[in-house]
């Protein structure tokens, strides 16, 4: 399956300045109280739970109320991790004397079978290669370990991209994956019984303004087919007016969201079957003397 076509460099200054942000975004907390909601169909309890980017993901207390007896271990890309660390509490603030989550850690450093439940809230779209992550996944769940996770579907600002379309301004953002290639992905990332499932979220603002100060904090436009220059303060007023221009009879401006969830279990490895088999020659001569044998 083709890699989806994104700007690494502008993913990066997303995935930095997420990394800086003081809380998540709304739309992530809200669907990882969404995704909470599914626990329940597992009945495996986990002892180490893992959290895949963890900030952005606001899952950390969902976590520890559905599993108050693991540890968690909270991971961040690479691009993310140093932002986090800068802004853990000094050691003579009062919040050091609450409980703190733990210190995230890069994703290539987590060891290998570390945990069996990882969570990936809203973060796989946010990659170039969705199977990549998909193979780290596994690596870092024991055998018998579940994925749990949640991205952005393709439905997702379908609005504005015919807005974008309609007045010839390039790429609105970058592509999302189709969920049937997401379970595919995840089969052939090595993952078992795989369950796709997802729900259209409708998102109102009471301005313009709100509205694109709400999509900042969920991204930005990596897609290499966007304006290759800058704006100018003149577009910004026209992308105002065309969204206000999209307010409905109540003065809100209306965006879709298609939220995608997924889940699989980590299977056994599978023995390798040789391409050929290998049989030493007495063997095969204590053969031939027995096949003549019976034959005369």
């Amino acid at each position: 399956m083709a890699v989806k076509a994104i700007d690494a460099a502008a993913l990066a200054r997303t995935q930095r300045r997420q990394g800086c942000a003081a809380t998540a975004p709304w739309l992530h907390a809200e669907v990882a109280r969404r995704m909470a909601e599914r626990l329940p169909v597992i009945r495996q309890q986990p002892d180490v739970v893992i959290d895949w980017w963890a900030h952005a993901g606001a899952s950390q207390a969902l976590l520890a109320q559905a599993y108050p007896r693991a540890r968690l271990i909270c991971v961040e890309a690479a691009a993310r991790a140093p932002a986090r660390e800068r802004q853990r509490a000094p050691w003579w603030s009062m919040q050091r004397w609450r409980r703190e989550p733990p210190a995230p850690i890069d994703e290539a450093a987590l060891p290998a079978s570390a945990g069996q439940l990882l969570w990936a809230n809203m973060m796989l779209h946010a990659v170039p290669d969705p199977e990549v992550s998909m193979r780290r996944w596994r690596r870092a769940l024991a055998v018998d370990g579940f994925v749990m996770f949640s991205t952005l579907g393709p439905d997702t600002l379908a609005g504005l991209r015919a807005l974008y379309r309609d007045a010839g301004w390039g790429a609105a953002h970058a592509a999302f994956t189709d969920m049937h290639d997401l379970g595919d992905m995840l089969v052939a990332a090595g993952f078992a019984g795989p369950v796709m499932d997802q729900e259209r979220l409708t998102l109102t603002w009471p301005t313009p303004e709100a509205l694109l100060g709400e999509l900042r904090t969920l991204g930005g436009n990596a897609d290499p087919a966007r304006f290759s220059g800058l704006r100018t303060p003149r577009w910004r007023l026209r992308l105002l007016d065309a969204l206000r221009e999209r307010a409905g009879a109540d003065g809100r401006i209306t965006l879709d969201f298609e939220l995608v969830y997924g889940h699989a279990f980590n299977p056994l490895p599978r023995a390798k079957v040789a391409g050929e088999t290998r049989v030493p020659l007495d063997d095969l001569r204590a053969m031939a003397r027995g096949g003549r044998r019976s034959g005369g």
